[in-house]
């Protein structure tokens, strides 16, 4: 649905207006477009005491052709980007601020002890207002649970903290992000940051991402704008909405999608399928034969190599007048169902080693939400599969994750009364709805089969909503 309060404050009188009346002002936020670059933009680099992941760094951005910048109390990055075999400088000199940025990068991983803090203190005070808008910021920090020390730990957690304050002080589309990068995983960052500071992820920000050492054989794309080239990807609720954009976002990777929805949805189904080059597939998930059916749909091509749980259904009712049907249908087509097809998967071998299994929870799994604990079980619940079954699926060389989105507009959006809608577009940090692109950008991040070193991981698309921060 279309946002007339974001065209507005976009346009030249409304935008005087509003800000003489101190409304929110979002930003046309800046997405993805196939074939641009990572980043448009210099980037500047800073970091903490015993810095461990300057030498990664400096490799991805040598990857993507980033121009760098090292900041005043980083000075040994300019030794080793020219190392790496980049061109880079300082940011300032004899004290002035330099440039305007596209992403700050600040290296928190060696940090140890709370009082060595000031170095954040120091990068984002010289640097926020440098940043142009829709720009990226991400920490980098190590697994605080992973930690020798509680002192360590401590303050590795306090990074969380600053991410989050930080998505939510920038303003002008900018993002925020903190990545834990465990030991020996460093080799695994480049999809996440590649991820995380693009265009591709507009609508993440106040998000924390674990980067862990690769499940299974690692694996990089030959070709990063076509990095599903040769997958073969289920997606399920595919015939409108955010499975259309999820569908529609997998084939622009070069994936062959499988695109399921309940026989009701056919039309909409073939014309998805006819769009993005697929195979349509209707069939109702929530049927106890839905698993065996999948199985042999998969096997007779091979095998699948990602699957996205996306499909979905709402009862709304406060538990106090909800008939009992009502919450067995969404607990049984939201979560029991997603669980029943992925052991039938797993089991057989449909779902390939080295497969990606993607989930949509919902902001109201982890918030709650009025008149929803179905959903809100169902989606929760989602959760708890997501960080159950990583151990034991990566045993099996397969990673599982999940989104969270908030307020997407959609057609199930658009029928919610004006009052709620409003509210629900405004209370985030970029004052504005979601895209289903948005979701579907975020799924294609950890379908990706350079993601071997992400799993358990629940990111919310939600624009940093101020609910359930």
């Amino acid at each position: 649905m279309k946002d007339g309060y974001l065209d507005f404050a976009n346009s030249p009188f409304g935008a005087k207006l509003i800000n003489a009346l101190g409304l929110p002002k979002p930003l046309q936020l800046e997405r993805y477009q196939a074939g641009q670059p990572v980043i448009t933009g210099s980037v500047l680099v800073g970091g903490g005491e015993q810095s461990s992941l300057l030498e990664a760094l400096a490799v991805f951005f040598k990857s993507v052709g980033a121009q760098t910048l090292a900041h005043d109390k980083l000075p040994q990055w300019v030794s080793v980007a020219n190392k790496a075999g980049l061109t880079t400088g300082r940011w300032s000199l004899n004290g002035e601020k330099g440039e305007k940025v596209k992403v700050l990068v600040f290296d928190a991983s060696g940090m140890t002890d709370s009082t060595q803090s000031d170095a954040l203190y120091w990068f984002f005070h010289d640097a926020a207002r440098s940043l142009l808008p829709c720009g990226r910021v991400v920490v980098l920090g190590r697994p605080p649970e992973e930690c020798i020390s509680p002192r360590q730990a401590t303050i590795q957690r306090a990074l969380e903290g600053l991410t989050r304050s930080l998505g939510k002080e920038l303003k002008k589309g900018c993002t925020a992000q903190l990545v834990y990068v465990s030991e020996g995983a460093e080799a695994q960052l480049e999809s996440t940051l590649r991820f995380l500071l693009s265009p591709r992820s507009a609508y993440v920000s106040g998000q924390v991402v674990r980067v862990r050492k690769p499940v299974g054989s690692p694996q990089q794309p030959a070709d990063w704008s076509q990095a599903l080239a040769g997958k073969k990807v289920l997606v399920t609720g595919a015939s409108r909405g955010i499975g259309a954009a999820i569908a529609e976002v997998m084939a622009r990777e070069g994936a062959t999608v499988i695109a399921l929805d309940v026989p009701q949805a056919q039309a909409g189904l073939d014309e998805v399928a006819k769009k993005i080059g697929g195979t349509a597939l209707a069939l109702d998930i929530g049927v106890p034969e839905a698993p065996k059916k999948l199985v042999d749909a998969a096997l007779a091509q091979g095998g699948w190599d990602v699957i996205v749980h996306n499909a979905g259904i709402t009862r709304d009712k406060t538990i106090a007048n909800m008939k009992e049907h009502l919450w067995q249908q969404v607990v049984n087509v939201n979560l029991s169902t997603q669980e029943r097809i992925n052991d039938a998967m797993v089991a057989s071998g449909a779902l390939k080693s080295g497969g990606r299994i993607v989930c949509v929870s919902s902001i109201s799994g982890i918030a709650g939400n009025m008149g929803q604990t179905n959903y809100a079980v169902s989606k929760a619940g989602v959760i708890g599969m997501v960080q159950s079954q990583a151990p034991i699926l990566a045993e099996k060389g397969i990673t599982i994750n999940a989104v969270a989105p908030g307020f997407i507009e959609t057609q199930m959006t658009a029928a919610i009364p004006f009052a709620i809608r409003e509210a629900g577009r405004r209370m985030n940090s970029m004052s504005q709805g979601g895209q289903p692109v948005d979701v579907a950008e975020a799924i294609c991040w950890f379908a990706n089969p350079a993601s071997s070193g992400i799993t358990g991981n629940v990111i919310r698309v939600c624009g940093q909503s101020l609910i359930g921060a």
